[in-house]
């Protein structure tokens, strides 16, 4: 598929590692982020592998990625939102090798992430980035509009938070709508919840 003449695919298990590193520098200066690591130098050495894990995590949802991998979006589907106690416990020793002493600060981001979720169902925007070097160029809104026309005829809302004031305005400009403004416990960021209605 090909939007504003970039080329979007899906990702597969052979661009794990090239989408966590792009990821990684993606959100190497986002709040949430930043709250859970504030060591800039452990922040980049650790989010490479937080985001090849989330890779795997979205894997029954749809990972799309632009051909050059310059930007990408990892979406859950409806009712996988939430991670189960089952898949907790599988990646319990990736998880603590990945946050080390900073699990206290990814919790209390996960679980306010996980409180503010609307009910019903919805596809959820898990992580969406662009490398910066590859910015302005459309690629970011190219792989969130190939997933959202990939979904269109399932008659549901797409759901997204970010952290990331200036990320507002690009998010309505594909249509979604800010639902609620929450803070996470503890000295964490502020976000947003943003809400797609069906088209």
């Amino acid at each position: 598929m090909t939007e504003f003449g970039n080329p979007v695919r899906l990702a597969d298990i052979g661009d794990r590692i090239a989408i966590g590193a792009m990821l990684a520098r993606a959100f190497a200066n986002d709040p949430a982020t930043s709250f859970i690591f504030p060591d800039d130098e452990e922040r980049a050495k650790r989010l490479p592998r937080l985001f090849a894990l989330l890779f795997d995590e979205d894997a029954r949802g749809m990972r799309v990625m632009t051909q050059g991998g310059e930007a990408a979006a990892l979406w859950r589907g409806p009712g996988q939102n939430h991670t189960s106690i089952l898949d907790m416990l599988l990646q319990a020793w990736p998880i603590w090798r990945i946050f080390g002493g900073a699990l206290g600060r990814a919790l209390a981001v996960s679980n306010a992430i996980d409180a503010h979720f609307p009910a019903g169902d919805y596809w959820f925007l898990h992580i969406a980035g662009c490398d910066p070097a590859a910015q302005g160029r459309g690629l970011g809104g190219a792989v969130i509009r190939s997933a959202l026309d990939r979904v269109a005829g399932s008659g549901l809302p797409a759901y997204l938070e970010t952290a990331t004031p200036r990320n507002l305005s690009f998010y309505r400009g594909l249509g979604f709508e800010v639902t609620a403004e929450w803070t996470v416990p503890k000295g964490g960021p502020l976000f947003w919840s943003m809400m797609r209605a069906p088209r």
